[in-house]
């Protein structure tokens, strides 16, 4: 390695140290935005958007990528969806096709 290289990848691991540190580093720009976790669905909410959908429980569960009994555990208040799964659900109750997307 030349002198030129080494002095370049020091550099930058002295930028990459110093904005770790919370600090301003020139050339460095940091976009930052806050991820809110989706409300809650309740059963009936599960139910609504299916049947806004016009498709089946096993249907919806293949869009999801879920089982069917996951879907009726749902609907029937036995299990209530988290993590992905309600991500998933909360994109679709704003935009139902992007279930259909390949």
């Amino acid at each position: 390695m030349n002198k030129k290289m080494f002095a370049e990848l020091m550099e930058g691991a002295r930028q990459m140290e110093a904005h770790a540190a919370g600090k301003k580093v020139k050339g460095v720009r940091e976009v930052v935005k806050e991820v809110k976790a989706p409300k809650p669905l309740s059963k009936e909410d599960i139910v609504k958007l299916r049947k806004k959908l016009r498709v089946s429980q096993s249907a919806f569960a293949m869009l999801l990528n879920i089982s069917s009994k996951t879907v009726q555990k749902w609907e029937q208040g036995e299990n209530k969806p988290n993590g992905s799964s309600l991500k998933l659900l909360a994109i679709a109750k704003k935009n139902p096709k992007m279930l259909y997307l390949s």
